[in-house]
């Protein structure tokens, strides 16, 4: 069993792990491509943006507020223009819907790293692979050399330079297998930082959010009625009529008074 393992290692080589690595790293190097894109559209001044956000909800403007986070391509806005939406049911329901959309957030951030993550955990031990492999490759020709008995000096020439030549293969399959690794756990490493960023701005914004709804819960959720509802006329305007002045009461009109009947003159 044994020498069949060995005779299938030495007859392949070393060779298709390379080939494997390769591909690996071509796998890699989109992945760090398209991540790098996602992030870099994802950007913004999120220090401006949180005080914009503080302005508009200071002045009671949740509408405002909305319309501004909708402007900004950023995760964090996306997060709480979702608490916004909620705001009329309490401070409770908008850290639900936050928590949610941030959950959402996260994973769309972090798609996808876990392969560059296991790649640079792995590589290494791939290279490690076809180091072993060569390095049988290389004891198999020794001992073939060594068993041959050689008239001359000059005839283990043969067997040596297959030593050295598997020996050379093996060690370049391990260098291979770290410079995989070392760019795919330098951009996992990148990567990881720039969610855990994103995550904490997002709680930041969040909270800001959160600390007004729970200051003013009865003007938010007044303010959060008024943009939703129209604009009603109020029933005495569209009758035309006039409010009445406070402080002033409006006499009633005066009665007419009755005629007086004309006295008529005695007759001589």
């Amino acid at each position: 069993m044994i020498e069949r393992i060995k005779s299938a290692m030495v007859g392949l080589g070393a060779g298709w792990v390379l080939w494997l690595l390769l591909a690996l790293s071509v796998v890699s190097l989109a992945i760090m491509l398209e991540r790098a894109w996602l992030f870099w559209s994802l950007r913004d001044d999120v220090a401006t943006l949180m005080r914009d956000l503080g302005r508009f909800l200071r002045g009671g403007d949740l509408d405002g507020a909305r319309q501004r986070l909708e402007q900004s391509p950023s995760a964090e806005a996306a997060v709480v223009i979702a608490g916004i939406v909620e705001a009329d049911l309490g401070p409770d329901a908008a850290e639900e819907a936050m928590a949610g959309a941030s959950a959402l957030q996260k994973v769309k951030l972090e798609r996808r790293l876990a392969y560059l993550g296991t790649l640079g955990n792995n590589a290494p031990f791939i290279g490690l692979l076809g180091t072993v492999i060569g390095i049988v490759g290389a004891f198999e020709e020794f001992g073939k050399g060594a068993a041959q008995i050689a008239p001359m000096a000059g005839a283990t020439a043969g067997p040596s330079e297959a030593v050295m030549r598997n020996i050379a293969e093996a060690l370049v399959a391990t260098a291979v297998g770290l410079m995989v690794a070392i760019p795919a756990v330098f951009a996992f490493n990148t990567f990881q930082r720039i969610v855990k960023t994103t995550l904490s701005n997002t709680d930041a914004l969040g909270h800001v959010l959160l600390a007004h709804l729970k200051a003013h819960p009865e003007g938010i959720a007044a303010t959060a009625d008024r943009v939703s509802m129209p604009h009603k006329t109020p029933d005495r305007a569209r009758a035309g009529m006039a409010p009445a002045r406070p402080g002033r009461v409006s006499a009633p009109p005066a009665a007419a008074e009755p005629a007086k009947p004309e006295e008529s003159e005695p007759e001589a």
